[in-house]
């Protein structure tokens, strides 16, 4: 249903080496490059995150209520996600836990403040 999510960022260079190393953990990789914009994704196809500077050349600004889920593909996978984003510099926004009956999830800002989240439906 999805084909891609843009967030943006205010360091484009920095924001690659974060998902870079983030993504690797659950088999992204970019999969589409341009200068002002890198895809990744798990297969091509697939839906993909994509991060950019803004086309219009403003500031880049976060969304308030928009997030990015990343599914780990198990609670460990969720854990090991939100563990290796606050190593690579990103903020705390909720720590690992049983949610719901169904739902593991955390939370956390990254380098510009885009929230993300890493999950497992149990």
């Amino acid at each position: 249903m999805i084909g891609y999510t843009t967030i943006g960022s205010k360091n484009l260079e920095k924001a690659v080496s974060f998902y870079d190393d983030l993504l690797s953990l659950v088999g992204g990789k970019r999969l589409m490059e341009l200068d002002r914009i890198k895809f990744y994704g798990t297969e091509a196809g697939g839906a993909m995150l994509a991060v950019c500077t803004p086309a219009d050349e403003g500031v880049q600004s976060c969304g308030n209520g928009q997030m990015v889920a990343i599914p780990g593909g198990s609670p460990e996978g969720a854990q090991a996600l939100y563990n290796k984003a606050i190593e690579l510099g990103a903020t705390d926004a909720g720590e690992p836990g049983q949610r719901l009956d169904f739902f593991y999830g955390s939370y956390v800002y990254d380098l510009d403040g885009n929230k993300l989240c890493f999950f497992h439906m149990t």
